[in-house]
């Protein structure tokens, strides 16, 4: 096997990073990493040095890949470490840069071990994890941090020396629902009466909402939805890092894969929520809206993809992070996790010790929010 490094995703084929990268998970097609690339949000200039690793076999066939990152900051990685990064500050140490696998701005669990079909893919990712941490030692970072891996990948990732770490979501789980009527039949009746009342509202006030999907999606309708999203993004006080230019080329390249639910009221379209389609998964990533109206928010990210799910038996909703609200409206805790590898001894036997007694919290914490589900006594979680 040769490993290799390469700077930019166009140094590699589309159908050969694809080959090993699947179908299931939209982030990780060869179209969505390069357009966050040559679209300039994840680069060089904004901390993102693409450090993606390649595996190929003696007939120079790519059977296996890490979507890879050098850091210079932790901002669009969702999994918290600023912490660390201080500790290390305070001791007059570096803890930027360090290598990341993810995909950027994306807190969705996938593969981060990517391996092409064959009869032993565990040997193949034993051999990507050794070579992200060859190529750690080469550039003498502080550490190494692989986001939001699979249960496939995380086993490998602790067999290699990697630190696992505990994190959750909110997902809505399908089953086998024959419409959102049926769905909310599971809940306990008060809750139940609030999501209907919730709709009701904003039914009464004219408020509509229509489902896009690929070529639906004119460059105006993008205009609009960026918009929506600077105008959220800016009441809160965030940062824009990504640009009208990423999403135009991902509504040229992913086609029926981006869902939109657009909502509007007098033929006016008034918010929008961007989410993107697995084989099975639906991926809420995106909303925004130009007036603040009570339910508003509800209906364009959660109902109405709830509803998208249930008509195309879609298995989950996965719908990004943090966001307690999503408890009481049928979407239950998750466990997700990242591995973590910290080159200083001392500190990453510190870290060792935090990651276990948070590990014990966080599982208490779970416990506790599963107590609060809006579901019905002896609705199976």
């Amino acid at each position: 096997m040769r490993a290799s490094v390469a700077e930019s995703l166009g140094q590699v084929r589309p159908e050969d990073w694809d080959g090993v990268a699947g179908s299931d998970n939209p982030f990780l097609c060869h179209a969505f990493l390069h357009a966050l690339e040559y679209s300039g949000c994840a680069i060089d200039a904004t901390g993102w040095s693409a450090r993606h690793l390649l595996l190929h076999d003696s007939n120079d066939r790519l059977v296996g890949a890490v979507p890879l990152y050098l850091k210079s900051h932790s901002f669009g990685e969702f999994v918290f470490d600023w912490a660390w990064a201080d500790a290390y500050r305070r001791a007059g140490l570096r803890y930027y840069p360090k290598l990341v696998a993810t995909v950027p701005f994306t807190p969705a669990a996938g593969p981060r071990l990517l391996v092409a079909p064959g009869p032993d893919p565990n040997t193949i990712r034993r051999q990507l994890v050794g070579a992200a941490r060859d190529l750690a030692d080469s550039l003498n970072v502080s550490s190494l941090h692989w986001l939001f891996p699979t249960d496939e990948d995380l086993p490998v990732l602790e067999a290699c020396g990697m630190m696992r770490r505990t994190g959750y979501q909110f997902h809505w789980h399908n089953r086998g629902y024959r419409d959102f009527g049926e769905f909310l039949g599971d809940f306990s009746s008060q809750k139940r009466k609030k999501i209907r009342r919730e709709r009701e509202l904003l039914r009464e006030a004219g408020i509509g909402t229509t489902v896009l999907t690929g070529s639906d999606i004119d460059a105006e309708q993008w205009r609009r939805f960026y918009e929506f999203h600077l105008d959220t993004i800016r009441k809160y006080g965030g940062a824009p890092f990504l640009n009208l230019e990423l999403f135009l080329a991902l509504g040229k390249t992913l086609g029926d894969r981006i869902v939109m639910v657009v909502a509007h009221r007098d033929h006016t379209d008034i918010a929008a929520a961007l989410n993107f389609r697995g084989n099975d998964t639906l991926y809420g990533r995106y909303w925004g809206g130009l007036e603040d109206i009570p339910g508003l928010h509800f209906e364009t990210c959660y109902y109405r993809a709830i509803e998208y799910c249930i008509d195309c038996g879609l298995a989950r909703f996965e719908s990004g992070a943090q966001g307690g609200h999503k408890l009481a409206r049928g979407f239950l805790p998750n466990r997700t996790y990242s591995a973590h590898w910290l080159r200083h001894p001392e500190f990453g036997r510190a870290v060792a010790d935090f990651l276990e007694r948070e590990d014990h919290a966080m599982s208490s914490h779970l416990d506790e929010l599963n107590e609060h589900s809006p579901f019905k006594k002896g609705h199976e979680i």
